[in-house]
């Protein structure tokens, strides 16, 4: 009681209004950071239990919206080349040119692998994402599927093999998809921002909370699938990877995969207006996510920003000591952050993250904020 008289006196119920606010974001800070987010450098898929004896033979669905010969003669070569015993690659191509298709027919010669279907593009009746993978599912050979896109590039030839691995211990499988990486610092904008909102649904899953994966590196059982009587929000052009995975996903059917031999990275095709472009498209569909998910995701970023400000306030405000004691606070939270991204970095096989972190640190709510404005005009592109 002496103590608290004497900080009234000294810095009166403003400060210590202003103190509490401070240490309690401060902590919830810490929590997310050590206690949620720091759960992922150590964990292991192997703790889960065994309901499959051994790997299953797989069929790799990729929709192929495009004429794209960059994929058929840089990406695709990388998905043959898997080190994995049995499985294939199902090319759904929606499209209208007969000559490119019947040049993806003809690899089958050389690659005994690759199963192909067409879905005729007319403009009058558009085929989203969703039609495209639901045909290559029933065109698929096997039971256990995973799902990648023609802009997804492998990064070692394991993925296939761990990602299979997965279905060992679940039926859903999710694994990691970061950015390619370039010069610039939009690109280590586009990247951090790109392994720190995965590591929000990756953190969730470890804990047997899932509620998402990525398009670009996830899999799961046509038993599964039909099941659920396929894709949910079918008014939607998006979805396939959140909203349909939060209608089958549960405590002990999800494997996570989490090793820098299993990640992918998207190819980047364009700077900022195109991932702005990016971010509000396949942002559209976080206001259909549940309460919990949406009030977890927004705390870390509110916490942050409460912080910043209360510490601010302090700098500003408040007498030498207690500007000192917020400036510790203010060094020892960002310590703390550097460690644990620095971990999970290593553990998603991404590099360059920490250095420039503190720019991410602070600039990402500012982008958070300019974003959730965004999405608050419909996108036209999302809707059917």
């Amino acid at each position: 009681m002496q103590f608290v008289d004497s900080f009234l006196a000294s810095y009166g119920w403003e400060g210590a209004a202003l103190g509490g606010a401070m240490l309690l974001m401060f902590g919830l800070q810490l929590y997310y950071y050590i206690f949620i987010y720091g759960r992922i450098p150590g964990y292991k898929n192997n703790r889960r239990e065994v309901t499959l004896p051994t790997e299953p033979p797989v069929s790799v669905i990729v929709p192929l919206f495009s004429e794209d010969y960059s994929f058929v003669e840089e990406r695709l070569p990388l998905i043959l080349a898997q080190s994995y015993p049995d499985f294939e690659v199902v090319i759904v191509y929606v499209g209208h040119d007969t000559d490119f298709y019947e040049d993806l027919t003809l690899l089958k010669a050389s690659f005994p692998q690759i199963v192909t279907t067409k879905i005729h593009l007319d403009p009058r009746f558009p085929i989203s994402r969703k039609m495209a993978l639901n045909v290559g599912i029933k065109s698929a050979h096997y039971e256990h599927l995973i799902f990648t896109s023609t802009d997804a590039v492998p990064q070692t030839d394991r993925w296939l093999s761990l990602m299979a691995k997965g279905f060992m211990r679940g039926e859903i499988v999710v694994g990691y998809c970061g950015f390619e990486r370039a010069k610039g610092f939009t690109n280590y904008l586009m990247r951090t921002w790109r392994m720190m909102h995965a590591v929000d649904w990756i953190a969730r899953a470890v804990r047997r909370r899932p509620y998402r994966g990525t398009l670009h590196n996830f899999g799961f059982t046509k038993r599964l699938y039909f099941g659920a009587n396929g894709f949910s929000h079918l008014n939607m052009n998006i979805g396939e990877d959140d909203l349909f995975l939060q209608r089958v996903m549960t405590r002990d059917n999800v494997s996570v995969i989490l090793s820098p031999r299993a990640m992918l990275r998207e190819k980047v095709w364009g700077g900022m207006k195109w991932w702005i472009g990016q971010l509000r498209y396949y942002g559209s569909s976080f206001r259909f996510y549940p309460r919990g998910v949406k009030c977890y995701v927004r705390w870390e970023l509110i916490s942050r920003v409460l912080f910043f400000v209360a510490v601010i306030v302090a700098l500003v405000a408040m007498p030498l000591e207690y500007k000192l004691v917020a400036a510790g606070l203010l060094l020892l939270r960002y310590v703390a952050v550097a460690v644990e991204v620095r971990r999970i970095a290593r553990r998603l096989g991404e590099g360059g993250m920490v250095l420039r972190y503190f720019l991410y640190d602070l600039l990402s709510p500012l982008w958070a904020a300019v974003l959730g404005v965004l999405l608050l005009r419909r996108d036209d592109r999302v809707w059917r």
